[in-house]
């Protein structure tokens, strides 16, 4: 017997991105989409173009220039939104218009005060003026696992008559669970007339926690299609996460008897690059992909492993893109070694950008006896994602002895041009940095979060520092690298400000019009 194809329906760049802190700027939601498209996905959502100039600009360029996968737009059922949505998207290769409209009883009354007749009006004029522009064609009824399964029934069978080639059952607000779910699913199959016409599709979220159980028990049912993220990301508790149904179904696959096209041993890479780029950390117990998800502590489960792996992992580390070795390269190691792990990574580079980072990594190495492909990594993100134009650190000095006010001199370059600043102030050492830059730079922030992580293991690791600022009610994220845990600081200060500095007047994150 043959196993089912699922395919895998990416809304990273869309749902995922509306997660508050995770907006991402154009040239980070092209790496994504392309890191994407290498991981084998089928669709990918790349926004929601009427949202925003900002939207509509992202979802434009990757239709114009990201080949592989099937470029997806999203749009509400009225025709200044689909327009848009084929504005932007009429360059793709393989453009889908997604269309959706809030079907269940607690929307119709209170969101968009309709009956059940307008709805289906509505839905059917969307889906064609969307069939109008292009043949794919996804329709979503808002909040389906909150409506009447006769009445879904009824607003499925009107959409694909109009044309729509896929219907996605959104369990918009978490509320399913997997029996109830299927339930769904198994009626629609049964009841709708038509539905061998079109793919049917799952969208869940997370807020019970049952996302990818409610998405896997839709598969089970019939659905032929899974939306999900990379790490779960989304609205209020995430979506399903495309890494774990993706390995259910793999490691599953007798009981599935379902499987997708995507590349597994990319799934860690992508995981890390979202991570990187959006600044929500991957939990360490997170499933597949998360840092403990193959560590093994237990005396027990240690000597099961030791005498037979299979004893106590279900996946093999490396199948999901762990490295066996992590430690890869030293200070021997030459640029096309360099050049060829960051390809192993998922890192598309250019030439300058090879020789900047290789430059870089001969400093680090000379620090550090052993780099591992998470240092690799650290530096590529930050040579990649450092703001343009912007403020560099030059050096800097501290003084501070426990119970008494620091002072810090610190220098930072702009253009050519060297600045110098000492401030004796601040809580600690940190505080008066920061404070140094501010003063420099004239930008004043609010620091929101701060973390400092090792980047891999040893006295000799590298400090990841992310901060959140807060500057005229908008959020902006810093990160830095360096074995200098203070260094690492001030880079990742110095990296939201110059960010500050760029999109002052354009907010990271807007919020859009109600959606799946």
């Amino acid at each position: 017997m043959s196993k089912r194809n699922i395919r895998i329906f990416d809304t990273t760049l869309r749902d995922g991105e509306q997660s508050p802190g995770a907006s991402m700027n154009l040239a980070e939601k092209m790496e994504v989409a392309q890191a994407l498209v290498d991981l084998g996905v089928d669709i990918i959502e790349a926004g929601f173009p009427i949202a925003s100039p900002g939207d509509f600009e992202a979802v434009r360029e990757i239709a114009q220039n990201i080949r592989g996968s099937v470029i997806c737009g999203l749009a509400r059922c009225n025709d200044a939104d689909i327009d848009r949505a084929w504005e932007a998207l009429q360059y793709s290769e393989a453009p889908r218009i997604h269309v959706f409209l809030a079907t269940s009883a607690i929307h119709r009354e209170f969101k968009l005060k309709m009956d059940q007749k307008e709805i289906i009006e509505r839905a059917v004029r969307g889906v064609r003026r969307a069939a109008g522009y292009c043949s794919d064609i996804e329709f979503s009824p808002e909040d389906a696992s909150r409506t009447e399964v006769d009445f879904l029934c009824e607003v499925i069978e009107a959409a694909i008559d109009a044309g729509a080639t896929t219907v996605n059952i959104p369990d918009t607000v978490g509320y399913a669970t997997p029996a109830h779910m299927a339930g769904v699913i198994r009626s629609l199959i049964e009841r709708v007339p038509n539905i061998d016409k079109a793919v049917v599709s799952m969208h869940c979220h997370d807020d019970l926690g049952l996302a990818v159980a409610n998405s896997l028990a839709g598969v089970e049912a019939g659905a032929g299609q899974v939306e999900c993220t990379i790490n779960g990301i989304g609205e209020r508790a995430g979506n399903c996460s495309l890494e774990e149904v993706v390995m259910a179904l793999r490691t599953r696959g007798d009981y599935y008897q379902a499987d997708t096209k995507i590349h597994s041993k990319r799934l860690v890479p992508t995981s890390r690059l979202v991570s990187n780029i959006t600044g929500l950390q991957v939990p360490r117990n997170k499933a597949v992909v998360g840092r403990n998800a193959f560590a093994h502590e237990a005396g027990i489960h240690q000597d099961g492993m030791l005498k037979e792996r299979t004893t106590y992992e279900i996946m093999r580390p490396e199948d999901v893109g762990f490295a066996k070795t992590d430690l890869v390269l030293g200070k021997h190691s030459g640029r096309a070694a360099l050049a060829d792990r960051a390809k192993a990574l998922g890192y598309h580079l250019s030439a300058e950008q090879v020789q900047h980072v290789f430059e870089s990594f001969k400093v680090l190495a000379d620090k550090k006896k052993e780099v591992y492909d998470g240092d690799i990594a650290a530096l590529i993100d930050q040579q990649i994602h450092d703001v343009e134009n912007a403020w560099s650190l030059v050096t800097y000095s501290v003084s501070a002895t426990m119970g008494q006010v620091p002072s810090v001199t610190l220098t930072l370059q702009r253009s050519g041009e060297e600045v110098t600043e000492t401030v004796s102030s601040g809580d600690g050492p940190v505080d008066a940095m920061f404070l140094a830059i501010e003063k420099i730079t004239g930008i004043t922030t609010v620091c929101r979060d701060f973390r400092v992580q090792a980047v891999t293991v040893g006295k000799d690791a590298q400090a990841e520092v992310n901060v959140e600022l807060e500057h005229n009610d908008r959020l902006h994220r810093g990160r830095g690298v360096s074995t200098d845990s203070l260094e690492a600081s001030a880079l990742a200060f110095l990296n939201g400000v110059n960010r500050v500095a760029v999109h002052q007047g354009s907010p990271l994150h807007q919020a859009s019009p109600a959606n799946p």
